[in-house]
């Protein structure tokens, strides 16, 4: 169980009678780059929530580099200090500087000293390209800066696996681009990323494979030229044909 990043066996989720997830088998090898698509209401961001247990699968297993998550807070705890998180909204604290925002979690989580966390987050800042707003507040930064943020934020716990949640579908168009080529140094990198996004450019050039899914199921999954030149199933031509309109 430890040779993968992510091994997902029969995933179920529901929400009261709406069935989330259904019977998901995924697996995910370290270093790669998954992309997730498909309508909405079809499960994506359910997935990717399950993975640091922001959402309770109800039935299955999932095992995140070799630690099962159950209902065992320390297992919970293990896996979420090695998973960073990126949100669709910045979800960044508008009362802390952008440094301080970074140094949170690991003075916190990792228990870091402060003069050591503050050497992390300026080293990250630096790697998104935004050092330079350190000493400003959230509120000071466009949508996408604070979406960069965000990246060096999670970042900052230098995690082994990264889970981006329609990171640019908040942001106006203009600041799409700054959030994708950030992402994608990251992935050039080597870091393992699931992505849920509609950005079908981004998938093309950066994922090693692109999950479609609906209603709750994996549909189809392949390599970006095969998903989109030649895709197996009716419902992934339906979607690509809106999507790519």
């Amino acid at each position: 169980m430890t040779e993968a990043a992510i091994r997902m066996i029969g995933v179920n989720k529901w929400y009261g009678e709406f069935h989330a997830l259904r019977d998901v088998d995924l697996e995910v090898a370290r270093g790669e780059k998954i992309v997730l698509c498909g309508p909405s209401g079809s499960g994506k961001s359910t997935l990717i929530r399950c993975v640091n247990r922001l959402e309770t699968h109800q039935s299955g297993r999932i095992v995140v580099d070799g630690v099962e998550l159950t209902d065992d807070l320390r297992s919970v705890e293990e896996v979420r200090r090695e998973v960073g998180m990126v949100f669709q909204h910045f979800n960044l604290f508008p009362h802390l500087t952008v440094l301080e925002n970074c140094m949170l979690a690991p003075v916190h989580a990792r228990k870091l000293p402060r003069t050591e966390a503050e050497a992390v987050a300026l080293h990250y800042l630096e790697k998104v390209r935004i050092a330079e707003q350190a000493q400003k507040y959230p509120a000071g930064l466009s949508g996408g800066q604070q979406q960069r943020v965000a990246i060096a934020r999670a970042l900052c716990m230098k995690p082994k696996l990264m889970l981006f949640d329609e990171p640019t579908s908040a942001l106006d168009p203009e600041m799409v681009k700054e959030v994708l080529d950030t992402m994608e140094a990251l992935a050039r990198e080597g870091m393992t990323m699931m992505v849920v996004t509609h950005e079908m450019g981004f998938a093309r050039q950066v994922a090693d494979r692109v999950i479609f899914m609906d209603q709750g199921q994996i549909v189809e999954i392949g390599a970006p030229e095969a998903f989109f030149t030649a895709p197996r199933h009716e419902r992934t031509k339906s979607f690509l044909q809106q999507i790519l309109r």
